[in-house]
């Protein structure tokens, strides 16, 4: 009976340690619960509000972005001036092998078989308390071929494009504390349309697609930018026109942007544009949407080694026209036998590979169709007049191009660049051999080398001249200009950016 008893008391006193011990335990897992669940808040109220402080569209890792700077520091930056500072360096080989050593249909590159300097840019943004101002001067040949397509600085007097052409940023506003910020600025400013970046070191490629290269680089005029939220952005344009310094006629452009980076992988931009930009014709309106997306599928920029760090794709689509009556009858439409449209898209793959994702390769391209070429870029020389004749409602011109880029970049303020690119179009359009501003003697000098030394003097090869007797004959010295179908050339760039 004894025996029985302890063996009783020492059951109860192990039903009774093991009770303790559970309610322990429970008690130790809901402690562990709550502290969870507080951390689990505490971290929710911290992603919100770094999201809430977060600097609009920047809040995530967005360098894979194609027309957006990947760099994450400026060498030059304080609390009043960020400095930016581009050197971009070009040699270009076309397999036409023009004698007069020129590009056409293109605004990366101006000379063939050359070492050019494209843009030297300097400048930066100045910011102090709301505030700021941005100024990039630009020299190169950038300077001068990207302006060179506005006829609006010739309507009345003053040189705008000496004025305006080694300016290729430049606007002053402020920032008002509202909503996640909104900004107004006048001045000169990147437009953007067409995805591509104006700044090649932005870019998966060198030599734009048709989308790219056909649409405005700047506008002149005000723009109010708008953050609704951190992920989203909305722009506002009062503008002089498409890419011009002055105004065609007497009515703005006026136009808006949508931008949003609903997450890190994704984003979705669209501009949209209305304005009045053929000279002469107030009652000719111009209408253009331009909508691309860009898509990271996969991401592995954390590991360390060789292999494919990230993989990512764009898509841009494009369409615009003119509608109305110019002085003279002549008819504008959006489709017919007067058509005067831009239809256009391009696509664009990267890989970056690599240990630290130092490689890059790209493979893209494009389709473009502009009867009445109202977008497109003039050739060069003694091809643009007769360019320009044949640019009426309904004249033809489409084409495509393709590229392929490898890039190197051992740091985030270099990169070497090789790329191969093949463009065609349905019409005469791209420097032959016979070159488009060859001179008399058709040696591909304007001036005669070894009599003149004035590279500012240009002798002009007219097909017809007057003789003495005041008859209009043909010029025995005159060499046509060569335009072909096709061009496929190689490009090696160097681009360094602080």
């Amino acid at each position: 009976m004894k025996k029985l008893f302890t063996l009783i008391l020492l059951l109860g006193c192990i039903f009774r340690a093991s009770a303790q011990t559970s309610s322990s335990a429970t008690n130790m897992m809901k402690a562990d619960a709550g502290k969870m669940k507080a951390d689990s808040i505490r971290n929710a109220d911290s992603i919100k509000k770094a999201m809430e402080t977060a600097t609009p569209l920047g809040y995530a890792d967005f360098s894979w972005v194609n027309g957006q700077n990947r760099q994450s520091s400026k060498l030059l930056d304080n609390a009043y001036f960020t400095g930016d500072f581009t050197f971009d360096m070009n040699y270009t080989q076309s397999n036409n092998h023009p004698i007069d050593n020129m590009v056409t249909g293109s605004t990366a590159l101006a000379r063939n078989g050359e070492v050019e300097v494209s843009m030297i840019a300097i400048g930066g943004d100045f910011h102090y308390q709301n505030v700021r101002g941005r100024i990039m001067l630009q020299y190169g040949t950038r300077a001068t071929e990207v302006p060179r397509n506005d006829y609006s600085a010739y309507r009345g007097q003053y040189d705008l494009p000496d004025a305006y052409r080694y300016i290729s940023e430049g606007y002053a506003g402020y920032h008002f504390d509202a909503m996640h910020g909104i900004n107004v600025d006048m001045g000169i400013f990147m437009s953007y349309i067409g995805l591509m970046s104006y700044n090649n070191f932005e870019n998966w490629s060198y030599q734009p697609s048709y989308t790219s290269d056909n649409t405005p680089w700047f506008f002149n005029g005000i723009r109010v930018q708008m953050f609704p939220s951190v992920k989203t952005k909305l722009e506002f344009w009062f503008i002089n026109g498409w890419q011009s310094y002055g105004m065609f006629n007497k009515m703005p452009g006026l136009g808006f942007a949508f931008v949003n980076q609903p997450n890190q992988r994704n984003k979705i931009i669209s501009n949209n544009y209305f304005g009045t930009d053929v000279a002469g014709a107030p009652d000719v309106k111009r209408y253009h949407t331009d909508d691309s997306f860009e898509h990271l599928y996969f991401e592995a920029a954390d590991q360390k080694g060789p292999g494919i760090k990230r993989a990512a794709f764009t898509v841009t689509a494009d369409f615009g026209f003119q509608n109305g009556t110019a002085p003279g009858g002549v008819v504008y439409s959006p489709f017919g036998k007067n058509a005067s449209n831009f239809m256009s898209t391009m696509a664009y793959h990267r890989i970056w590979f690599g240990d630290q994702a130092k490689w890059g390769w790209t493979v893209g391209g494009g389709v473009m169709s502009n009867p009445s070429r109202y977008l497109a870029l003039i050739p060069t020389g003694l091809a643009t007049d007769s360019f320009i004749a044949a640019s009426t409602p309904g004249s033809k011109m489409a084409g495509w191009d393709c590229s392929t880029t490898l890039d190197y970049n051992p740091s985030q303020f270099f990169t070497i660049r090789l790329e191969f690119v093949h463009r065609f179009m349905n019409v005469p359009y791209f420097d032959g051999p016979g070159g488009v501003t060859t001179g008399p003697g058709g040696n591909g000098y304007q001036t005669n080398p070894q009599t003149n030394s004035n590279s500012n003097s240009y002798i002009p090869n007219p097909p017809t001249i007057v003789n003495a007797a005041g008859q209009t004959v043909a010029n025995p010295n005159f060499i046509p200009f060569d335009l072909v179908k096709s061009d496929t050339r190689v490009i090696v760039a160097l681009i360094a950016r602080f």
